[in-house]
């Protein structure tokens, strides 16, 4: 059902630990349903509407039946071009604090319902400023809206279809970590199936960066310098436009 996979638990240094993943993406695009599809329940509130349902960043926690803990963080739309400056930097607090021990994934949500667009290509390069360089090492694009795909349809056979060249410009920057999701599936397999294929890029991510999680010196220091950076980025954009 698309994406890469590959076990490699064994190569890592603590391969039990719990995984600790960020949600990252628009509104109405199946976001928190992801989430919740990791976690094996109705752990953030998923509802199409014409506001944001999310107001602010949560953790949410599941053992899986092999016994591996799932944390997921889930956020508001950070990317919203109406959203302020204090309001982002409040949240990437909150954000960093309750990923304490580092981000194994940052998971950019995408939708195969609806086009690509340069916006959203421009909302997923700011966690560069966000997070910096580093972070694109650790992210893995989850395309939703598996259940719209034709039944013999890849999401390989999707995006060679209708990929745009912004959209693989962030695969490519991704490492081409991505995989699909079908978060209104009834089959409790098929959603197993595939949060072990997510779980398995997870590893990857972990195993391709030295074994451990996303914790770069300012991250885990608490990310006031990037927070502030941010901040002062969009302060010096509306000087200049």
């Amino acid at each position: 059902m698309g994406g890469r996979s590959i076990d490699v638990a064994q190569e890592l240094p603590f391969p039990n630990a719990a995984r600790t993943m960020v949600l990252f993406g628009r509104t109405d695009i199946g976001k928190s349903a992801t989430g919740n599809s990791i976690l094996g329940k109705k752990a953030f509130i998923s509802r199409r509407s014409s506001s944001a349902v999310m107001t602010t960043t949560e953790l949410k926690t599941a053992i899986l039946r092999d016994g591996q803990q799932i944390n997921v963080i889930n956020t508001p739309d950070l990317f919203d071009h109406s959203a302020k400056s204090d309001f982002i930097g409040k949240e990437i607090a909150q954000c960093i604090k309750l990923a304490e021990d580092g981000i194994h994934a940052v998971l950019v949500v995408i939708s195969t319902r609806t086009r690509f667009t340069k916006e959203e290509q421009s909302a997923i390069c700011s966690l560069e400023n966000l997070f910096g360089r580093k972070i694109f090492d650790y992210t893995i694009v989850v395309f939703t809206g598996g259940d719209v795909l034709k039944e013999d349809e890849t999401l390989e056979d999707y995006l060679g279809r209708d990929c745009p060249g912004p959209l693989k410009e962030i695969l490519g920057l991704c490492g081409n970590r991505y995989v699909l999701f079908d978060n209104k599936t009834k089959d409790e397999s098929k959603r197993v199936e595939q949060v072990q294929r997510l779980l398995s890029l997870v590893n990857l991510v972990i195993s391709q960066n030295g074994g451990w999680p996303y914790t770069d010196e300012r991250f885990a220091k608490g990310k006031v310098f990037v927070v502030f950076s941010f901040i002062y980025s969009n302060f010096l954009r509306l000087i200049i436009f």
